[in-house]
């Protein structure tokens, strides 16, 4: 049929039919040829990558042997042991040495890496760094401090890969703003950490240096996008971590691995990962000041503040177990619910709170998130996809135009509240960002809430899971939309009872993403809460997070 068809069409070129045929198929083995040679270019690189990975760590593994032989009598255990605080005033006052302390962090991220696949290179010129604190008069308050950051946060000489193979080029030529920083106040960068291919998924995997695990349980996943720093931190390899966060990418991964983790105000910001709301505390204290200031100029000049953070005044709560968009799971429901509780027993004012319409802020990232999907499917063309990405991929690959006659279409099968559907397919927001921000603070303020609590996502899911629940991150997302300062807390585990109520999960709509959700199995896992407060308040909110802490731990110990 084919050959007919062209003899009918290509009658001047006096070519027959067959002829035309095997031109065709010359090119189609061209095209085919062509695409092998990429891949095999590709994947090239990336063994390249891995090779240079594996060196540098085997480096870093003869420099922490050559410290035990000359150091027998130190102590790894106690280093370990201790909170970022106290850490730092016995670096501070000399009681331990830097050199010391990174060894053992050195020592332990290289046997958690082993097991969990989290770091993406070790930074060799951290051993540099501590003589040049040896000749430093002033300490800084991350004096001696082992910190490790996120692969796309820039530090001289080495990759920011966001987990694309076209990235692995030339390496960075400055060290980012925030390195600068901790350099400044004497902390010592000395770990890189994975991330799931293009930072736009909360899982941690890519093709080039493979996926990362949870530490709890390694069939689950630790988050992201800030996902080695998660497992990471958690498992003690790292004491104080760097993620940024453009729709949950620090709180997600701290819910995941039972972690404290902020993110700042401005969208989009690096913010820290710790095991306790103090190290967040100090991070921040150590964050902001006329370093900072000075070499950013977008942030405002507004240094931490002491009294905020230590005000011991009862505060007034809003809370919310749902967002009407996505319901999360039971055990997340009930830790919102448990520690309101605690705090009303501690003599703050906590009464419920229902935000505005979250469908709403879905919508109104949704111009972005369709520009970010552009870049990321032209990228994948250059690259090879991760199984982790793929289902949005797949997604993002379908013409906006499709999207938005699916809208119209999905529509009237839904009720109008409901978000899931109609954004998912392209839907438009009624609002713009500024006007719904003003909208959710007016509320807030004609409630006289000083902060509010509210879920988190969580807890950790499969492996894969993810890329397949894309809905379930309206409960961070939302705090990106508006800007707010917000900050994960965990607070209590998944019990027996969770589980069995997780069988009778219907969600909001009962549609895919719910009757998936309904799969997921978690006994024993960390269960967080989320703490938010107004813009520019980040003091506030970790004095909240602290509170939260602070009766969490006594619970548990009572229990």
């Amino acid at each position: 049929m084919i050959q007919e068809t062209l003899g009918h069409l290509l009658p001047e070129l006096e070519l027959d039919p067959h002829t035309v045929s095997a031109l065709l198929c010359a090119s189609a083995a061209a095209v085919a040829a062509l695409n092998w040679m990429q891949r095999r270019r590709i994947q090239k690189k990336m063994e390249e990558a891995r090779r240079m990975r594996d060196l540098g760590l085997q480096c870093m593994e003869k420099a922490v042997q050559r410290f035990k032989q000359q150091n027998p009598g130190a102590d790894p255990s106690r280093i370990l042991s201790l909170p970022l605080v106290e850490l730092a005033e016995k670096l501070k006052e000399g009681s331990l040495s830097a050199e010391s302390v990174l060894y053992t962090y050195v020592d332990k991220a290289l046997a958690v890496t082993r097991e969990l696949n989290c770091l993406r290179h070790v930074i060799p010129e951290c051993e540099g760094q501590l003589r040049d604190l040896q000749g430093q008069k002033e300490k800084g308050l991350l004096h001696g401090v082992p910190v490790s950051i996120k692969d796309h946060i820039g530090y001289k000489g080495h990759l920011s890969t966001c987990g694309f193979a076209p990235f692995l080029g030339p390496p960075e030529q400055e060290n980012s703003v925030l390195v600068q920083v901790l350099k400044h106040q004497g902390a010592i960068p000395f770990a890189i950490t994975n991330v799931p291919q293009s930072l736009f998924n909360y899982d941690c995997s890519n093709a080039i240096f493979g996926q990362t695990l949870n530490p709890w349980d390694h069939r689950k996943s630790p988050g992201g996008s800030s996902g080695g720093e998660g497992a990471l931190i958690a498992a003690g390899g790292s004491i104080l971590g760097f993620g940024s966060d453009l729709g949950g990418s620090i709180r997600l991964p701290s819910s995941f691995c039972g972690l404290c983790g902020l993110k700042p105000t401005v969208t989009g910001a690096i913010g820290p990962m710790a095991q306790d709301v103090g190290g967040l505390a100090l991070c921040m204290r150590a964050l902001l000041g006329d370093a900072l200031f000075q070499l950013d100029p977008t942030v405002p000049p507004i240094p931490f503040n002491e009294k905020l953070f230590c005000a011991s005044t009862p505060l007034r709560i809003g809370y919310y177990e749902t967002d009407g968009y996505f319901l999360l799971p039971p055990c997340m429901r009930r830790a919102v619910r448990e520690t309101g509780e605690l705090l009303q027993e501690a003599g703050h004012t906590v009464s419920p709170a229902v935000p505005t319409s979250c469908s709403e802020a879905a919508s109104l990232l949704s111009p972005a998130a369709a520009a970010l999907q552009g870049c990321i499917v032209f990228m994948v063309a250059q690259d090879l996809v991760d199984p982790g990405l793929k289902p949005q991929v797949n997604c993002y690959r379908i013409p906006v135009l499709v999207k938005k006659i699916l809208a119209l279409l999905v529509r009237p099968l839904v009720s109008p509240s409901s978000g899931q559907l109609q954004v998912f397919y392209g839907s438009l927001p009624t609002l713009s960002p500024q006007a719904y921000r003003t909208e959710f603070i007016a509320k807030w303020k004609k409630l006289q809430l000083d902060v509010v609590l509210c879920p988190v996502l969580g807890p950790a899911f499969t492996l894969g899971y993810p890329g397949k629940l894309l809905a379930a991150v309206s409960s961070t997302m939302l705090y990106n939309v508006l800007d707010f300062p917000a900050g994960v807390v965990p607070v209590t585990t998944v019990t027996e009872a969770d589980e069995e109520e997780l069988l009778h999960y219907r969600g909001h709509y009962d549609d895919a993403w719910d009757r998936r959700l309904r799969k997921v199995r978690a006994v024993g896992l960390p269960v967080a809460v989320q703490c938010v407060a107004l813009p520019w308040q980040e003091e506030l909110c970790l004095r909240f997070m602290k509170e939260v802490e602070t009766l969490a731990c006594e619970r548990k110990k009572c229990t």
